[in-house]
């Protein structure tokens, strides 16, 4: 089969390059596979809902560039499709003294990067939250919202469909040569090759003589759900996060529907897809997954061994209460019994520089580009980032 354009993963980023490489190129046949049975089951459909403001990320990043003009995009294109959005905002709280100059280089990143914050005393926070906990002063991020993932992600599909994007899901690529793409189902000959593969990012772009100093560690998240009623708690609550790592420690999150959760822990998974027991298990993948992991151990320029410590103790319920408790009142633990599913995060590692990548990774030539990095916020920032992929490949084909 003929392919102008291949894309591999129907995530939300795969999805989105697809469609604008449809508007950018209407004459071209773009097929996109996906090799589970639908779209969007990994990352893009566990995550976590939130559309971010963007005041986390330095001013110089990809990051900063497209989460606040992600987040309007994903709100009009939500609102536009009927898709319930609940515009609850976000608490940034001190635990104490120590976290007031975290507070000060937040609102400093969010004034760079041109996202309304709001500096607020203690006080005006509780009258937005009044089980809200903070030290003297907090931050208020009024365009942070929260959303169903998977409803965004159908609607996204049948948008792709509509417009010509040819969908192959239950389809897994196998390998490549020569412009020839061999998959599960049949040989694709191609023009251009996008990977958008999430996990298995690295190793594809391998294959293509890419992502040579890099590989994908990944990292389980999981949130734990409250039995109190919806909106018991009116908007989201975050600490102020260690901004050396991209993890933002736990927090609550208000889902579209109300219903409160309390995560994710960023605990270190035992191979790709380690969602849960032995599924997707794979002996080579543990294998490489902790050489990988000890190689961070013996050395890196963040403690690694101090991270995956604390972040397996999260697998305990009563510690992920505690941890809550530290940002709101009455965080009782007989309301958090139930776990949602768990999601796992394709982190990049530089294995030459020994740290964890920050921003979105991007490598690529005239035949394929590789999307090596795309961890939150990639879901807040899909449109405009796909876009921006789309124009590095159009660069490459001049």
């Amino acid at each position: 089969m003929l392919a102008d354009f291949l894309i591999i993963g129907g995530g939300v980023i795969g999805l989105n390059i697809a469609r604008h490489l449809r508007r950018l190129y209407p004459g071209s046949s773009v097929h996109l596979l996906e090799k589970e049975a639908d779209c969007g089951l990994h990352a893009s459909g566990r995550n976590s809902g939130v559309l971010h403001a963007g005041f986390y990320y330095s001013p110089d990043s990809l990051k900063a560039k497209f989460t606040w003009q992600g987040n309007r995009l994903l709100t009009e294109y939500c609102e536009s499709k009927g898709i319930p959005l609940n515009k609850c905002g976000k608490l940034v709280v001190a635990k104490d003294q120590t976290d007031l100059a975290g507070l000060d280089e937040l609102a400093r990143r969010g004034k760079l990067n041109g996202i309304p914050l709001e500096s607020i005393s203690e006080a005006e926070a509780k009258t937005i939250e009044p089980r809200v906990k903070t030290y003297e002063r907090a931050l208020f991020s009024p365009a942070t919202s929260t959303v169903d993932p998977t409803v965004v992600m159908e609607a996204m599909k049948k948008d792709a469909l509509k417009e010509g994007v040819q969908i192959h899901c239950g389809v897994r690529y196998q390998k490549s040569s020569n412009n020839r793409v061999e998959t599960t189902a049949e040989v694709f000959d191609v023009g251009y090759v996008v990977n958008a593969a999430g996990l298995y990012a690295d190793r594809i772009a391998r294959e293509f003589g890419f992502s040579e100093q890099y590989r994908i560690l990944p990292f389980k998240g999981l949130y734990l759900y409250s039995s109190e009623p919806p909106k018991a708690i009116r908007t989201n609550i975050y600490p102020v996060p260690d901004l050396k790592n991209p993890f933002l420690g736990v927090h609550f999150t208000v889902a579209a529907s109300g219903k409160i959760k309390i995560g994710p822990t960023a605990i270190p998974g035992l191979w790709r897809e380690h969602y849960g027991g032995m599924a997707n298990f794979s002996w080579n993948e543990l294998v490489e997954v902790a050489f990988r992991g000890m190689g961070l151990l013996v050395t890196s320029n963040f403690d690694f061994k101090t991270l995956a410590m604390r972040e397996i103790t999260k697998y305990s319920k009563a510690t992920m209460v505690s941890l809550a408790s530290q940002l709101a009142e009455g965080i009782r633990p007989e309301h958090y019994h139930t776990w949602g599913k768990p999601g796992i995060r394709a982190q990049l590692v530089d294995i030459k520089k020994r740290k964890l990548e920050m921003d979105f990774v991007l490598e690529g030539d005239k035949h394929s580009m590789h999307v090596l990095n795309a961890v939150s916020p990639a879901f807040t920032c899909s449109l405009p980032f796909s876009e921006y992929v789309c124009q590095q490949i159009t660069a490459t084909l001049k």
